[in-house]
């Protein structure tokens, strides 16, 4: 695959346009990139777990338990305008 295709590949993902002297000058910088991913798949990796985190990741959330609610009314004597028990915002659609 030629590097003006990848170029190619890229900015249509990426949904960029570019120019042709853009696309003259990502090419060395694409052959890189690829050159270097190339690059990191000669690594031996045998043994090696995959990951999606560098850290060992858990649940930090506390357990969800049921608590008293308050009545409906109690909220809406909080509300700026309350109207026949529901909130009055203000119209955001035109």
């Amino acid at each position: 695959m030629s590097n003006e295709l990848n170029i190619d590949a890229v900015a249509r993902l990426a949904r960029l346009k570019l120019t042709d002297a853009e696309k003259q000058k990502l090419a060395p910088q694409l052959a890189k990139i690829v050159d270097y991913i190339d690059l990191l798949g000669e690594l031996d990796t045998a043994g090696v777990e995959p990951t999606a985190h560098v850290f060992p990741v858990q649940n930090v959330f506390r357990e969800d338990e049921p608590v008293k609610n308050f009545p409906e009314t109690d909220y809406l004597s909080l509300a700026p305008k309350p109207d026949k028990g529901h909130y009055e915002v203000p119209k955001i659609i035109g």
